[in-house]
This record gives structure tokens, sequence and C-alpha cells, in this order.
């Protein structure tokens, strides 16, 4: 869906939110694309995330200005993902960290096509762009930077795996994504991960003796793996930061610039 549909769906489902400052709304509008994969659907359920009754928190993260945005100035951080993913659990951390000055890359593994015997048909799009998916519904496409194979551990600062119901399969499955977050780790540098994504961590080997959370029905794989696990809503043990779930994204966020500006 082009940006000039997609910022009249925005607008209906903010105006029946009752959005009072008209200026305040074209901001809001701005950030909530900002928050969304180009959908191939006339719709915007991130806006709905940020409007539900106890979502208060999350909504004014994003919606209060940053005090900083250079804070984060000369700092890398990539991100990485593939098909499946927890569209708000990677576009949230990314915009937030773009508006604080940072330079993120989506990286995802390299484009493996499906094979032919599976009978499945794959949009041209595949091949440099990766699913978003909101609770199993996809919703829409965004552009990779870079591939796993490609980056090295001196070129960034920080890696953040975010989640979504199939996304970990495909990454822990990836030899150059699991290579790459071994090293990543192995260096000091910041590595973080949300929800599900602990269990990547896991097939990395790099959770035994470290504490750390993750989403309630990954917490006994991730102890089963060596993990300390505590029900938080973020977990900072040395260069390790985790979080539960789409609703921990301000926390987990907050807790990735602390870290890199300490």
């Amino acid at each position: 869906m082009n940006k000039k549909l997609q910022l009249t769906a925005s607008l209906l489902i903010l105006l029946n939110a009752e959005f009072s400052n008209a200026q305040n709304n074209v901001v809001q509008l701005e950030i909530i694309n900002q928050l969304s994969s180009n959908a191939s659907v006339a719709s915007m359920p991130v806006s709905q995330l940020l409007n539900a009754p106890g979502n208060e928190g999350l909504k004014a993260f994003f919606f209060t200005p940053v005090k900083n945005n250079t804070i984060l100035k000369g700092k890398r951080l990539a991100v990485i993902a593939a098909d499946g993913f927890e569209e708000i659990e990677m576009l949230g951390p990314v915009w937030y960290f773009r508006q604080l000055g940072a330079k993120v890359d989506i990286v995802a593994p390299k484009f493996n096509p499906t094979p032919e015997r599976y009978g499945l048909s794959t949009p041209e799009m595949a091949k440099d762009h990766i699913m978003a998916i909101q609770y199993l519904n996809p919703v829409g496409w965004v552009k990779v930077d870079r591939t796993a194979d490609q980056i090295k551990v001196d070129e960034y600062d920080a890696i953040f795996i975010p989640v979504g119901a199939w996304n970990p399969d495909n990454l822990r499955f990836d030899k150059d994504v699991l290579r790459f977050i071994k090293e990543f780790n192995k260096s000091g540098k910041l590595v973080a991960a949300i929800c599900h994504a602990p269990v990547v961590l896991a097939s990395a080997d790099i959770l035994r003796g470290r504490r750390l959370t993750g989403y309630w029905n990954v917490q006994a794989d991730l102890v089963n793996a060596g993990g300390i696990v505590s029900d938080v809503p973020v977990m900072v043990d040395g260069n390790l930061i985790t979080s539960r779930h789409p609703i921990d994204v301000a926390d987990f966020s907050r807790a990735v610039e602390a870290w890199l500006t300490k």
C-alpha cells in the first residue's frame, strides 16, 4: 500500500480515538507510519495496539518527543530478523533508536527460496524484504539493508533480535546468524532480544548462567538452555538485555539506550 493510502487509513482510525489537537494528530500520524510496515491492505493495526486499554504507557512512549535526538549519534545497531517478526517489537525500537540518532541496519538471513516440491509461491519482494506479523496475522513487509553473511562484529555497537511466532525458528536455523551472535557476544558488545527471541540465543549457546527473561511460553526453554529466568519486563545481565512481550517495548528500548550511553 502506498504512503498516501497508508496515511488515510491511519487518519480514519486515529480520528475514532478522538485526538483533540490537530497539530498533534499530524505528528502522531507520521510516527504511526514509521511504526508500521508497508501493508497490502488498508489497515493500521499498530494504531489499535497503541489505543487499546492498558497500553497508555506504550502510547506515551512513542508520542512523547525525545529530549536528546543525538544521544546515540555515532552508534550503529544491527537488527537481526527474518520472515514472521512481530511488527511493533522490531519497528518500535528501531524508530526509537533512530530518533536518538543511531544508525540502524535491518539484517536478515540470505534469501533461500522455498524448495519447489513444497508447492508454494514466493513473492518477488521476498528476495530483499521480510514479512511482518501482528499476533500471527501478516501485516506488511520491511526492506532488508544487509544479509547475515555480509556483516562483521566490528561494524556494530549492538545487536537486537525482535520476535514473532516463526521469526526465531527462521533465525535459529541459519548458520550465519548463529555464528555472528556467538562472535558478537564474545566481544562483550550488547546483545538484546525480546519476547520469543531469546530462544535464538539459546541456539547460539550463550545463555548458560545468564540472568534473563522472555515470553511466558519459552521461559522453560530458556531454563533448559542454562539461563536463570525471571518474569520481569526487562532484565539486564552484563552485555545481555532481554524482555518478555510487545507491551514491554518501552522498557526494553530505554534499557538499550541506557546501556549504550553508560
